[in-house]
């Protein structure tokens, strides 16, 4: 056998030994900061959230210790108040003018440190900080306190709470209150780290308008393990819902002399659509952008109807259209559409104005020819990845022609892929046509991010919508025009109530319907509705009025987007005024969070912007920031000090959760001390990839000689090895199926034959489908799907990933990170080594499984299939299907004969890896069937 050279060796060990010189020392210094106490209340009053973090920390230590508090936070809500009680003195966080706060801001950058308190941590949240340094035996209480209006999407709200405490808590519990008066239609829970082991620590109470969530785990169910001190508790928790809602004018409800209306009618019909897609093929989109955009591109040219009419604009340089004229959507033209998105491939520049230009010339020609609908919508939907190059390249001027050539008869969607696109030119282009911007992740999912945002839009239901009250009972009401409808959605209309206002509240809701009128009537009752919200438990007092102050702000911030410089003033100074006044903190107000004497000055926390990312700077950290990990692999940086890890998924990670508490390593200081670096305001860090990073390089005096044998330069030795040829290794089956009827033996199925999409199992009675698509050359599924068609719910695995497709919404979950999730009829989990289990009661439990062992790719599982009806069928199914071993016509007890529905198969006794245990797996002998 081969000695490999030591040197590899040694470069590996000069990572660790400086590893771990920081790691203990965190540890042992983090367990003198002890987190008592962490509560997380979160009361949903008619949508809107205010939720409240509070966490009791002390110092064990015999010394002076710091402290940081983390909590991160959905990118939409606000913060309202933050505030530290230390030894009974209570520290304020101040919200002010933003320029008011410059000031302190500066100072703090003078002192070179990191002033910003809020960043970016990923798609969905951000990240609030502060650190104070606490005397020994001290104790310290921090409360943050933050507000959100839940958004109705694909038809649910969602409320996300972070959870990561980084050590074992003696009082640890979340409380959830939502009080919906229209009524609770349906309410599921989903987390990233609960378990099995941890689901009684959840309970869940519920009737027709209140529910109750509460997670209560006690210490030993914190742990990991018994022999561990760490916490399982770390990640997400999650909560949908919807509401109770009728073919009517909506619901308004009534507060403390504010209203807000709700509407969403059901039962429409979807209003035909005329859609061009106009998609940036420049060499940027080259690799795997490109070719997820094909992928989205073909599914969601499947999803049109065939009342729609649609085109396919893609543009580099030169934009080019699919087909001269908008085409319906029949299934040969869609078949033609899906061979010609196949094709596109990514070169050359980026022509964005030419694009967009031809995609409204396209839609003026057929308005001039009669060729659309009536009463139809017209959508133009642009996906790009950078900036114009090419043709005209000032942003201002794209905008103008756009705008212009637009007139307000067509809705524009921009959708920015990555990083390199400005947001804030295509949000200002969608805002200023009727549309909306929205951001794609470059990830594994992002043809998912793309087909989710189309299922946003797939079906308008009312245009030209406006809201009427009686001007003697309402004023300062919010935006009460909008231009469209969508299934799935919901519009929300608030204001405040005269002094003189009726006793009754009445609406008009009027659009337009395939080219009809059509008005809806509501009315409320105000004395009724107020006392309706007087449960303290469910509600604060006073919500309402900072639902409509909340609503006011975001929308005159979009409003300040597409405004002109002489409009801005006027809605900026309004936007700052409410900020202040209800205290949220906003892209115009920052929070001055103030320290004992004798610390470090002020801290100045500000809400960041959407673009700022692109201008994005990773600064040095200070103590624990000197440990960052991405994954569970780190690496050292060429050229750097031992403190500057990468780690290769997901983007930086140091300091995170909800009160992760930290003390300092030793005097502060910067990694890199020859760098100067800005203070971060914003840092988009789950975002930023290993390839942006030289790959460590271990120095190595040993080179490889001919036919990989090693020869040791230094020494001169030369080794030689023969090596006798490798056994094959035994290899993971395609499928392992318990057999009917017994608890041990298993059928192992290699499939031999497969060509298109198979039907594995097919049971009507349970409701349920599995189907799949062998490859034959690489031995493996290239995908799995399960729909449980009772639930209307479809699962989707692929080697890269879960899909969860419900009601048109998509969930994406990565493999070997742990979910639990319970929804009507169906109970979703998945463990640390990949193993999704999809259970209710009463059904067959389907496992599915990303197996790394030897002959990895997807598996499938199959438990308690005794509750198989009796019309099961499928490729796989048909063996719970009148199943008989012939009898043995000679003595080899390795082979028999396995009769399936009159058809008899050869089964050989083999040794196979059971992948049904975690990787590399355990040996079996099992019944081998080739299909």
């Amino acid at each position: 056998m081969n000695t490999p050279a030591p040197a590899p060796t040694c470069g590996i060990m000069l990572v660790l030994l400086s590893l771990l010189a920081l790691l203990p020392t965190t540890t042992a210094q983090k367990n003198d900061i002890d987190i008592y106490s962490l509560t997380v209340d979160s009361k949903v009053s008619s949508r809107f959230a205010h939720t409240v973090v509070t966490s009791r920390v002390v110092n064990r230590a015999d010394t002076l210790q710091e402290v940081t508090f983390q909590m991160e936070l959905p990118k939409k809500a606000f913060i309202t108040n933050f505030s530290m009680i230390i030894d009974g003195v209570t520290y304020p966080g101040n919200i002010k003018d933003k320029a008011a706060a410059q000031e302190q801001y500066a100072k703090a950058v003078a002192r070179g440190e990191s002033a910003g308190l809020v960043k970016a941590t990923g798609r969905k949240l951000e990240q609030f900080q502060v650190s104070v340094s606490v005397a020994p035996a001290a104790k310290v209480t921090f409360e943050l306190v933050y507000e959100e209006l839940l958004k109705r999407h694909l038809g649910v709200y969602e409320l996300l709470l972070r959870v990561r405490p980084q050590q074992l808590v003696k009082h640890l519990q979340m409380d959830i209150h939502i009080f919906e008066p229209q009524g609770i239609s349906f309410l599921e829970t989903e987390s990233t780290f609960l378990t099995n082991e941890l689901a009684s620590a959840l309970t869940t109470s519920r009737n027709e308008t209140k529910a109750h969530i509460q997670f209560k785990p006690t210490l030993s169910q914190q742990q990991k393990s018994p022999e561990q001190e760490d916490t399982v508790v770390d990640g997400n928790f999650i909560v949908r819902y919807d509401v109770n809602r009728t073919l009517s004018g909506g619901s308004i409800q009534i507060e403390n002399g504010y209203f807000v209306h709700y509407f969403a009618p059901e039962g429409l019909p979807t209003i035909p659509k005329n859609v061009i897609f106009v998609i940036d093929k420049s060499g940027s989109m080259h690799g795997k952008k490109i070719q997820q955009t094909r992928e989205a591109l073909i599914k969601i040219l499947d999803d049109l109807s065939p009342i729609d009419k649609f085109n396919l604009v893609s543009f580099s340089g030169v934009a080019t259209q699919w087909m001269p004229s908008l085409m319906p959507a029949s299934g040969e033209n869609v078949e033609k559409a899906r061979s010609y998105a196949s094709d596109i491939q990514a070169r050359g520049a980026t022509n964005i104005d030419s694009a967009m230009l031809m995609a409204v010339q396209l839609l003026d020609e057929a308005n001039r020819k009669e060729q659309l609908p009536a009463g139809s919508v017209s959508l133009i939907i642009l996906l790009t990845d950078g900036d114009p190059t090419v043709g005209e390249t000032n942003p201002k001027k794209i905008q103008k022609n756009v705008q212009d050539a637009i007139g307000g008869q067509y809705n524009l969607f921009c959708l920015g892929f990555g990083f390199d696109v400005s947001y804030a030119f295509l949000e200002k282009l969608a805002l200023d046509n009727g549309g909306l911007a929205r951001r794609i992740y470059e990830d594994s999912d992002s043809a998912v991010q793309l087909q989710d945002f189309y299922q946003e839009v797939a079906n308008p239901l009312l245009t030209a919508v406006a809201f009427k009250y009686p001007s003697n009972a309402v004023e300062e009401v919010t935006q009460d025009n909008f231009h469209l409808l969508f299934k799935g959605s919901e519009m929300v209309v608030a204001g405040k109530l005269r002094d003189q206002s009726p006793d009754v509240l009445s609406a008009k809701v009027s659009g337009q319907l395939l080219m009809q009128n059509i008005t809806f009537q509501t009315e409320a009752g105000v004395a009724e509705q107020e006392k309706e919200f007087r449960s303290p438990k469910y509600i604060f007092h006073g919500f309402m009025e900072r639902l409509w102050a909340y609503l006011t702000i975001q929308q005159l911030l979009e409003q300040i987007v597409s405004a002109s410089d002489a409009e801005k003033q006027a809605l900026e100074a309004r936007a700052l005024g409410l900020s202040l006044n209800y205290s949220f903190v906003t892209p115009l107000t920052s929070m001055v969070v103030t320290k004992p004497e004798g610390q470090e000055e002020s801290q100045v926390a500000e809400k960041p912007v959407e673009d700022e990312d692109r201008h994005m700077t990773i600064a040095a950290g200070h103590g624990v920031f000197r440990s960052q990990s991405i994954g569970n692999r780190r690496f050292r940086k060429k050229g750097t000090s031992a403190d500057a890890l990468f780690t290769t998924r997901g983007g930086f990670r140091g300091q995170a959760g909800v009160a992760g508490f930290f003390p300092k390593l030793g005097a502060p200081g910067p990694l890199h001390h020859h760098h100067h670096y800005s203070p971060v305001l914003y840092d988009v860090t789950s975002d930023l990839r290993l390839s942006s990073f030289p790959m460590p390089v271990l120095e190595s005096p040993a080179r490889s000689g001919p036919h990989g044998r090693f020869h040791d330069v230094d020494s001169g030795i030369k080794e030689i090895t023969t090596t006798a040829p490798p056994l094959a290794p035994i290899q993971a089956p395609p499928v392992i199926l318990p057999l009917p009827g017994q608890s041990v033996d298993h059928l192992c199925v290699d499939i031999k034959h497969s060509q298109g999409p198979m039907n594995l199992l097919s049971d009507p009675d349970q409701g349920v489908e599995v189907t799949g698509q062998y490859e034959m050359e690489k031995a493996q599924f290239s995908w799995i799907e399960v729909t449980f068609k009772n639930l209307q719910l479809q699962v989707h695995a692929s080697p890269e990933h879960v899909v969860v497709i419900r009601n048109r919404r998509s969930s994406v979950y990565k493999w070997k990170e742990t979910l639990f999730s319970v929804m009507p009829g169906l109970k979703m989990t998945m463990d640390k080594a990949g193993l999704l289990l999809l259970s209710s009661p009463g059904r067959v439990t389907i496992g599915l499984l990303f197996w790394d062992g030897p002959g990895q790719g997807l598996r499938l599982l199959l438990r308690d299939t005794d509750r198989f009806s009796s019309h099961v069928s499928g490729t796989l199914g048909q063996f719970y299907q009148d199943v008989l071993w012939v009898p043995r016509a000679a003595a080899d007890d390795c082979k028999r004969t396995l009769r399936v529905q009159g058809r008899d198969h050869s089964a050989t006794r083999k040794l196979k890896l059971d992948y049904q245990e975690e990787a590399p797996g355990t040996e079996i002998s099992c019944w081998s069937v080739e299909l």
